[in-house]
């Protein structure tokens, strides 16, 4: 019996572990990810949206904004798209699309898949270099000040999106 519950004992010891490495691997890799990205306060945007409206970002007040950097050849990006276009019926988005062609092959992508989010189009990355980025994708939340407060790369849900955008109010 005492052989039984040391097995079991060990094992769970094993698997806490094996999570908490897990936990220590993800989070060193987000780290190193995200380490050229800016901070705080996200560089000036002042330019035209693919639906040709002015766009200024000094201009955003009032409530938290997604700023979603993607591209049309990105795989994640493409499991993401319908969750930022239910997000932006939610909240303010502005999409920034990465080296994704010129206006012309980004409107027929947007028409192509139904998709009716604000985009800039940055085809020789030029306001990705300016946030830092060198893989998509790349979510900066704001908050209603117009700072940074949350940033994520790679995947991540909808929920974890709306659930910062939610909190982003409280900072």
């Amino acid at each position: 019996m005492n052989f039984i519950k040391n097995l079991t004992a060990k094992k769970a010891v094993y698997i806490v572990l094996q999570i908490t490495l897990l936990i220590a691997v993800y989070l060193g890799v987000k780290t190193y990810t995200q380490r050229n990205l800016v901070q705080e306060l996200p560089p000036a945007i002042n330019t035209t949206l693919l639906s040709g409206e002015t766009y200024n970002l000094s201009r955003h007040t009032g409530k938290p904004l997604l700023i979603y950097f993607w591209a049309t050849w990105c795989p994640i990006c493409k499991f993401k798209e319908q969750s930022i276009e239910a997000i932006s019926k939610d909240y303010p988005v502005v999409t920034i699309a990465m080296q994704s062609g010129n206006k012309d092959t980004l409107r027929t992508y947007m028409q192509t898949e139904n998709l009716s989010f604000a985009v800039i189009e940055d085809n020789n990355s030029i306001l990705a270099n300016r946030f830092g980025i060198k893989a998509v994708p790349v979510s900066f939340i704001l908050n209603s000040d117009g700072n940074i407060i949350f940033i994520e790369s790679g995947y991540t849900s909808e929920w974890g999106l709306r659930l910062r955008l939610w909190l982003a109010r409280f900072f």
